[in-house]
């Protein structure tokens, strides 16, 4: 028989799910009845391949004139610290007795590209729904199961998301690299830095003050500092 593969943003969501379709048992690192299969990420389990990753020989040493680095294409690889998740995930999305994906991740831009990134990598092949939730109310879930849209209604919001994360990934590679660079051949008493958003893979970080790791291990200041007498 075939099923339908839920997948979640969190473990929570995927509990909450669970309980509504009428308590769907769980099995190892999933839930899993005649009907569906549910499966959860913990945010974002993949990640942009950095210049390193492209070309070791090549961006392996930061030298200004190999910038600026726009590879022809932005490919994914999965988070080291998520990996095992990612396995999990796409072995559940390989199985050959589901028929279907429900994207039931968070209800927005980032969740539907949390989404669609972990599909990409794990070379999904299956159509996809969309389960589009406000409530995490059991009726309100049910409700939605019962009005799936088609994960095509959605792209856009992905490809917004998409990039923004590509526009960050080359600002912040690429500010770092010359910042660094820059660091090394002008003698300054100060720490250079470069203001960056922080951010792995939404785009929607905060902002915030990144010192080059030249500056933060102190050799980018030829000159000692200046030090305050101690009060008496």
């Amino acid at each position: 028989m075939s099923k339908s593969l839920i997948i979640t943003e969190k473990p929570s969501v995927a509990s909450d799910i669970a309980k509504a379709l009428g308590k769907v048992p769980k099995r190892g690192d999933h839930y899993e009845n005649e009907q569906y299969v549910i499966g959860w990420a913990v945010g974002y389990v993949t990640e942009l391949l950095m210049p390193e990753d492209i070309d070791k020989k090549q961006y392996g040493f930061w030298r200004l004139e190999t910038l600026p680095i726009i590879p022809k294409k932005f490919e994914l690889k999965p988070k080291e610290d998520s990996k095992e998740i990612f396995d999990r995930l796409k072995k559940l999305i390989a199985r050959k007795d589901i028929r279907e994906i429900i994207n039931a991740c968070d209800a927005g831009r980032e969740g539907e590209h949390i989404f669609n990134q972990l599909c990409e990598l794990a070379k999904n092949k299956h159509p996809v729904k969309r389960l589009w939730l406000q409530s995490m109310m059991p009726q309100a879930i049910r409700e939605g199961f019962q009005n799936l849209r088609d994960g095509s209604e959605m792209a856009g919001l992905s490809e917004i998301s998409s990039l923004t994360i590509i526009g960050v990934l080359l600002r912040n590679s690429e500010s770092r690299r010359a910042y660094t660079k820059a660091s090394i051949s002008v003698p300054t008493s100060k720490e250079m830095a470069t203001s960056t958003i922080e951010s792995t893979a939404s785009g929607t970080g905060r902002w915030r003050k990144r010192l080059s790791p030249r500056a933060r291990a102190g050799r980018s200041r030829p000159f000692p500092r200046k030090r305050k007498p101690a009060r008496k």
